[in-house]
């Protein structure tokens, strides 16, 4: 990676935010992620942490109280964890997409009522897509809620649902009018702190990320009052879902590139000094080719992401973009850590180093936020 490079979008308050981050994972994050790990979710002091922090919520505005800066600060925050290759805490669904949405669409009392607690920790937000037989393909959700008077009942199952366990709040993508294709989907704002007939299932065992806590969650006669659809208004949520994905798939983009800048360091540095045949590793060729390609992906990745995030930044990146953004920096992450791996020989298998996390923890970055098939077919029709 070329040392003089600097981001443009890192400005002063946004380096300040990663330095604030680094400290933070370093300290309070890591720390107990062995314990995290075991029970496969991460401690709700730990969210009460970072919102005294200021580092929930950045990009929402103090009105609601959040940080008053913009995305670029939230990204900051998911690039200090993945630089570190910590992937237990989930403040990317949380901060960069669950309060996007409800300050893109809720209501002026939806807004009040949920945005400050979220910023603060004392609320966890979580969104609710997938379902057991509907992943990309969000036309297919087939969770109901019917009306009934002032009242919606739902019903219905989702699965891999990230902050699932531990979420106070669950954005629920739902079928208010199973008659009217996508324009009879809404989105629904459920207080999972006192729903009677919701229900959370498994927390899932995952390849990777065996600390983020992954969910499933049900739901069964649950009554939610009609107000809390999204906006007040139903039939607006597959919009709305095709509005917000973009930023999601920014940021899943970030954290590919962090990931890949992380691998690349990490496995710089072991080269350099394991000893192999009376040289180091970093003194073949293969190896100093390897790293050399590894490197100038990274660089390149680094580019194409800065300008996504300044066009987004501008109002200006297209849906095609984003998708473009998120399987080809997610591609050259998995890409890229295997390479690594593969430099660290036997070691690189061993979960004592942090490429081994690495490994598995990036996988899952081709599939969620839309499989990378999905992506690519969504820049083809761009075309």
């Amino acid at each position: 990676m070329s040392r003089a490079y600097v981001s443009a979008w890192k400005d002063g308050s946004v380096r300040a935010v990663l330095e604030v981050s680094g400290k933070f994972i370093e300290t309070e994050v890591l720390a107990h992620r062995e314990k995290w790990e075991r029970q496969r979710f991460v401690d709700r002091a730990v969210w009460r942490r970072a919102g005294e922090l200021g580092l929930l919520c950045c990009s929402i505005p103090e009105e609601y109280g959040g940080g008053g800066g913009t995305i670029a600060h939230d990204i900051a925050v998911c690039e200090a964890q993945a630089a570190a290759g910590e992937t237990s805490w989930g403040n990317m669904v949380h901060s960069g997409i669950v309060a996007h949405y409800i300050l893109a669409y809720g209501t002026e009392e939806q807004r009040r009522a949920w945005l400050p607690p979220m910023a603060s920790g004392e609320v966890v937000g979580a969104i609710a897509m997938t379902e057991p037989g509907a992943g990309s393909d969000l036309k297919s959700v087939r969770t109901r809620a019917a009306d009934d008077g002032d009242h919606l009942v739902i019903d219905g199952a989702k699965t891999f649902i990230s902050n699932g366990h531990t979420a106070d709040l669950v954005l629920v993508v739902v079928r208010t009018d199973p008659e009217a294709g996508h324009k009879g989907i809404s989105l629904v704002l459920v207080d999972a702190r006192d729903a009677p007939g919701f229900v959370r299932g498994r927390i899932l065992e995952k390849v990777g990320q065996h600390g983020a806590d992954t969910s499933e969650l049900f739901f069964d006669g649950l009554r939610v009052p009609r107000e809390n659809i999204l906006g007040g208004v139903p039939g607006k949520g597959f919009g709305q879902l095709m509005t917000q994905l973009a930023q999601e798939r920014l940021l899943l983009g970030a954290v590919a590139v962090a990931g890949l800048e992380y691998a690349l360091r990490e496995t710089v540095g072991y080269t350099k000094k394991r000893q192999a045949f009376g040289q180091t590793l970093f003194d073949f060729q293969n190896t100093r080719f390897e790293l050399a390609e590894a490197a100038s992906v990274a660089h390149i990745a680094r580019v194409f992401l800065d300008s996504c995030i300044e066009r987004h930044i501008a109002g200006e990146l297209d849906a095609a973009t984003a998708a473009m953004a998120k399987w080809w920096l997610t591609e050259q992450q998995v890409r890229t850590v295997d390479r690594c791996l593969q430099l660290h020989g036997g070691y690189g298998y061993m979960r004592e180093y942090p490429i081994a996390r690495m490994y598995e923890d990036a996988r899952i970055q081709k599939i969620y936020g839309g499989a990378n098939e999905v992506m690519k077919d969504l820049v083809a029709r761009s075309l």
